[in-house]
């Protein structure tokens, strides 16, 4: 079964590669209406989330919202598949980093960085492009493909680009092995936690909100400067990446003060852009425990 879904994955990765961006659109609507319509892919999550954020928006407002939100989805779905295809010109020209200055002085200097980014946007362009752009090593932090077979195809398509993909449950040692080889690790910290002991609580979106730790652990632990890397989606297939210093000094912040700086950055530029957010994401279904200090 997964050689054939591998197969049927190489299928689509050889159409979309070979159809033209001014015509990739098209199917992108097509996948948006059935995944709208037809499939209703995670609708309940989707509205849940945007009604429990967004409360004094109207129902129709919501749903609008929804559909928007949908199409920015399968526009990242059919992106990531042509991603497979596109060559180096093609990657720096539509996933451009715009203010590589902010940067520029880790660089010189061999610091390896933290490049903190959020499910906003076109996110898995990030790693492919930032490796033809940073002077840093790319080291994108991921959490692997059930499908070995596939999960392979896209380690190799991402190492012709300067990144190395290193699994999220080997990020201790990843960090352990490369935070002095002058690397930038991208990591994402909006998904849910799996560990409810080790998540740091944030007033996030009108709500209690847990967050991953890893960020700020491994800034803390390393004493590595935190950047927050901002997709801006200038027309489909085009972006800027805005860089924004968090901190240099993690060492010098209370606990708990770098995933604050980082979700207050995320819900800023999910208000300026919702629908560009990950919205199918069950991303509240954590409960908050008694007695648990919420920044914020």
């Amino acid at each position: 079964m997964k050689l054939l879904s591998t197969g049927i994955f190489l299928v689509f990765v050889i159409i979309i590669g070979v159809i033209p961006f001014r015509l990739l659109y098209i199917f992108s609507d097509l996948v948006s209406f059935v995944l709208y319509h037809v499939i209703g892919y995670r609708k309940k999550v989707v509205f849940e989330n945007l009604t429990g954020c967004f409360p004094d928006k109207t129902e129709k407002e919501i749903i609008d919202l929804a559909k928007k939100s949908y199409l920015n989805l399968s526009d990242i779905i059919i992106e990531s598949f042509k991603s497979f295809t596109m060559s180096k010109t093609q990657l720096v020209k539509r996933y451009i980093f715009t203010n590589l200055d902010v940067i520029a002085p880790y660089e010189t200097t061999g610091q390896s960085i933290i490049l903190a980014a959020g499910h906003h946007g076109n996110w898995e362009w990030s790693t492919v492009s930032a490796g033809f752009q940073l002077k840093n090593k790319m080291v994108g932090i991921y959490k692997p493909l059930s499908n070995k077979y596939m999960d392979r195809i896209l380690r190799k398509s991402r190492e012709r680009t300067n990144t190395t993909l290193c699994s999220i449950f080997k990020t201790k040692s990843t960090f352990s092995t490369y935070h002095n080889k002058s690397a930038a690790f991208m990591m994402a910290g909006d998904q849910n936690p799996g560990n409810l002991k080790k998540s740091i609580w944030i007033h996030f979106m009108g709500r209690p909100t847990a967050f991953l730790d890893g960020i700020e652990r491994y800034a803390r632990e390393y004493n590595l400067p935190v950047i927050f890397a901002e997709a801006h989606r200038v027309a489909r297939g085009k972006y800027t990446i805005e860089l924004t210093k968090l901190t240099d000094t993690p060492l010098e912040l209370e606990k708990g003060r770098i995933t604050q700086m980082y979700a207050n950055k995320l819900e800023q530029i999910i208000n300026d852009r919702p629908e560009c957010w990950l919205w199918s994401h069950k991303r509240w279904k954590l409960t908050l425990p008694e007695n648990t200090r919420v920044l914020g």
